[in-house]
């Protein structure tokens, strides 16, 4: 098995000559962090096993792609061949492309100091580490087995940067002159504006959405960036073992029963949460909706929204039909919805992308676009 012809395949794909990053790719061995995952099959979640097969393991390891590691409190490390776990995936091996993405986003620099936010497989504090040094990295999760583990395979392999187990939002370890988030934040903790020093600078993705937040420390404490012409998407911070129930209960109530108010969309039923734009806008607009949705042999769709506070939504409709839509509770969701994909027809985009971030030092971010403003946290 010679792991090196994978990973310089893989250098090639996602580094350019003359990157940094280009050695760093070549030189540490991933399959290692990530012996066994999570594969998504129409059985379910399947575990993969590394050593059962070589070859699908190199093939993985040395792909561009998010390798799934823990879904819900079952790491891929702990189950059996017949284990079908249920819930969402709540700690990966990110896609090389986009690690280095956000690490280009943080203009690291020989000499920085970098915390890095989710732990994962430990890649991303790997290929710190190789470029940085050992002494220059931090990398932190909430999960004790995933630091446990991540800091065990990183020595292994020759490197042993600081790996502690830290709930992200709370008190952090150290100050750093760059903060850089594979996982997702509903606002910016205030404890990483603290632990920033002058002139340092965070890299994060908003919980829900596809934007990256990047930006710089200033003199009162907060910060001042903008969201990215670019899109990435993360699993949320945790503070636990999994993540709270989803909105079950205001789904089937949305579906089965009688009552709300019926009218006609003005717009095709879509998929939100892949229409990463959309989902992007509806969320900073209309925080905490959760999705699902449908669509049937005949091309027949169905889409739910729902929300905490009671409010509900269903549409329905053949392929690019205007759809039947229900709601109900105190808001109306597919309206909101439809408002902003009306906007987005209008003006010909949305102002969310390359608006300005301003960060208060509690972590809230100010957007502003032309005469479009909004808040978020």
């Amino acid at each position: 098995m010679i792991w090196q012809q994978h990973a310089a395949r893989l250098t090639g794909e996602v580094t350019r000559p003359t990157s940094p990053w280009r050695r760093p790719v070549a030189t540490v061995p991933r399959h290692l962090l990530v012996p066994r995952w999570w594969d998504r099959t129409r059985a379910g979640w399947t575990l993969a096993d590394g050593a059962s097969d070589e070859a699908d393991w190199m093939d993985a390891a040395y792909s561009d792609v998010s390798l799934v590691t823990r879904v819900g409190g079952l790491h891929a490390d702990h189950a059996t061949a017949g284990d079908r776990p249920v819930g969402l995936p709540t700690s990966s091996s990110t896609l090389p492309s986009l690690v280095l993405r956000m690490f280009g986003h943080a203009d690291l620099y020989d000499g920085a100091d970098v915390l890095d936010v989710g732990v994962g497989s430990g890649y991303g504090a790997a290929l710190l580490a190789h470029r940085l040094g050992d002494q220059r990295v931090t990398s932190i999760d909430v999960d004790p087995y995933l630091t446990k583990v991540a800091a065990e395979r990183l020595d292994a392999i020759g490197l042993h940067p600081t790996i502690t187990t830290v709930d992200a939002t709370g008190p952090l370890p150290a100050t750093y002159d760059r903060i850089v988030a594979t996982v997702s934040v509903p606002r910016i903790p205030a404890s990483w504006l603290g632990a920033l020093r002058p002139g340092g600078r965070l890299v994060t993705t908003i919980s829900d959405t596809t934007i990256i937040v990047v930006a710089d420390l200033t003199d009162n404490g907060g910060a001042v960036g903008s969201v990215q012409w670019d899109r990435a998407g993360f699993m949320a911070v945790r503070h636990g073992d999994d993540y709270p129930t989803r909105l079950s209960g205001v789904f089937d109530r949305a579906n089965d029963q009688e009552g709300g108010e019926t009218s006609r969309g003005r717009y095709p039923v879509v998929e939100v949460v892949e229409a990463w734009e959309l989902q992007s806008m509806l969320e900073v607009v209309a925080p905490g909706i959760s999705h699902w949705y449908e669509e049937d042999d005949d091309g027949r769709r169905t889409a739910w929204m729902a929300h905490a506070d009671g409010s509900w939504a269903q549409a329905s409709a053949m392929y690019d039909e205007a759809p039947t839509v229900r709601q109900g509770g105190p808001r109306r969701l597919w309206d909101i919805l439809d408002q902003i994909r009306h906007q987005w027809l209008v003006d010909g985009s949305l102002p969310l992308y390359g608006a300005k971030a301003t960060i208060t030092p509690d972590g809230m971010i100010r957007l502003q676009r032309g005469g479009w403003k909004a808040t978020i946290g």
